[in-house]
């Protein structure tokens, strides 16, 4: 891994608006319609906002971005809602296809004028590359990654925010992530990596930034 040490002061949010409650959530001791604060992710209804909680990993990771850059980003359940329209999401009767990359980098590039790219292959050798020029990644890791300690069943199914890295370690953003713990600034050692990434994601950037 290149010798390089970059850190970007971004804002953290989790994918729920009481990021506290997140350990609760995942073991199942509190279900998101019992979130206090559901109301602030502009969601109508708490089963409204239950529903899509699990799924806006994405918009979190978005909405950190374009918090960091001044684009004063909308609530996560209006984002939601507009790359639904988008095509970056489909629903289901029982669920949620996405995030669709293609129509995500193609809408956040015409809503913000930023420098949206997909990567259908992304080598961890590249991630330093991306953070060193400015850029923030989004990357496709397993949920499970607040632990890298462990071993995961497979790669992919959930979007982090790659915002640092040092020659040891990458430093993520986790919409999912435990507070304390792995939430915020949450170091993924470089050879844990590749049990969890499943090599693709969206660089994000902002010309003359």
């Amino acid at each position: 891994m290149r010798n390089i040490s970059v850190r970007h002061d971004v804002p953290y949010y989790s994918q729920w608006e009481s990021a506290d409650l997140v350990p609760d959530l995942l073991s199942g001791r509190a279900k998101a319609e019992d979130d206090p604060s559901w109301r602030t992710s502009g969601a109508d209804t708490a089963e409204e906002y239950a529903f899509w909680s699990w799924r806006i990993c994405g918009m979190a990771c978005l909405r950190m971005a374009l918090e960091h850059w001044d684009l004063k980003p909308p609530n996560l359940l209006t984002l939601a809602r507009e790359f639904l329209d988008a095509g970056a999401y489909v629903r289901r009767e029982d669920g949620v296809d996405g995030l669709i990359y293609a129509p995500f980098a193609e809408y956040a590039a015409q809503r913000w004028d930023i420098e949206a790219e997909v990567h259908g292959t992304l080598a961890i050798e590249e991630i330093p590359g991306h953070l060193e020029e400015g850029r923030l990644v989004m990357l496709s890791v397993h949920p499970s990654i607040r632990e890298p300690d462990g071993t995961p069943p497979g790669r992919g199914g959930h979007l982090v925010l790659a915002v640092g890295c040092t020659p040891d370690h990458l430093l993520i953003h986790n919409p999912s992530g435990l507070p304390g713990v792995s939430q915020r600034f949450a170091e993924v050692p470089w050879q844990a990596l590749p049990r969890f990434f499943a090599q693709r994601g969206v660089t994000l950037g902002i010309s003359g930034r």
